[in-house]
């Protein structure tokens, strides 16, 4: 059976084409303005019996593509468990929340936390943190990585952290240390939500965040545990809803 798994997030749309166990195709693209148009491009380039979607735009999905559906955090735990078996935690920083899922055998999933209430931590806090010290997105995670200590960050809000950035950058505070005191800042949070659900490793980091060679790092540093990141990690959750459809 061939199938195509849709991850229609608000910053990406990941698609995975699955025939049997075997990966196809790898897909992501931007979301833009109309999300599900974007799906629907994807959905047109190659043959298949089934489209089962996840993320945010999953329900506009079923009623256009005639896709089925499943919850990120389901997907997420199915993808992540194939990737990597021993896994026994799910990571996953996108574009507007963050999830924290606890896996048992099989890729069970035992417990989880998300924050869809707000973009503080997510990949949309990093992209307006970027586009405040004049970096593209990769170079803040560049700058980050090779910066000479760090500046600290006191406000998590996105608009608030926006104002401190530019407060600092006009009183000449060096934009690669900011960008490393946003990373921290960053980390720090995510690590307490781990320790807070008492997750253990391996971790599996996924998400469009998890391409962060900064963001990795201080994930792996401040971790007690083992942390993979796959080298898919922007298509985990695409890759978990493709896979759903073998268990129906």
């Amino acid at each position: 059976m061939r199938v195509l798994g849709l991850d229609i997030g608000s910053r990406s749309v990941d698609a995975v084409w699955l025939d049997g166990d075997r990966v196809v195709r790898r897909a992501v693209a931007d979301s833009g303005f109309d999300p599900q148009a974007v799906a629907a491009s994807l959905a047109g380039r190659d043959g298949y019996d089934r489209v089962v979607a996840t993320g945010y735009g999953r329900h506009a999905a079923a009623g256009a593509l005639g896709a089925d559906v499943v919850t990120e955090i389901k997907a997420y735990a199915l993808g992540a468990s194939r990737l990597c078996p021993r896994a026994r935690a799910v990571l996953d920083i996108g574009g507007q929340d963050t999830k924290v899922i606890s896996l048992g055998a099989g890729g069970r999933v035992l417990d989880f936390e998300m924050n869809d209430k707000c973009a503080a931590g997510t990949g949309k806090f990093l992209e307006v943190m970027a586009r405040a010290l004049g970096f593209g997105l990769e170079e803040l995670g560049e700058a980050a990585l090779a910066a000479a200590g760090s500046v600290t960050i006191s406000s998590m809000c996105t608009v608030f952290a926006e104002s401190e950035v530019t407060g600092l950058v006009h009183r000449g505070e060096d934009r690669a240390r900011i960008a490393r005191g946003l990373h921290d800042a960053v980390a720090s949070r995510t690590l307490g939500t781990l320790a807070r659900l008492g997750v253990r490793g391996p971790l599996v980091f996924a998400g469009g965040v998890a391409k962060n060679a900064a963001m990795a790092s201080l994930i792996e540093a401040g971790f007690e545990g083992e942390v993979v990141v796959p080298e898919e990690a922007q298509t985990v959750g695409a890759y978990g809803a493709a896979l759903s459809a073998q268990s129906r």
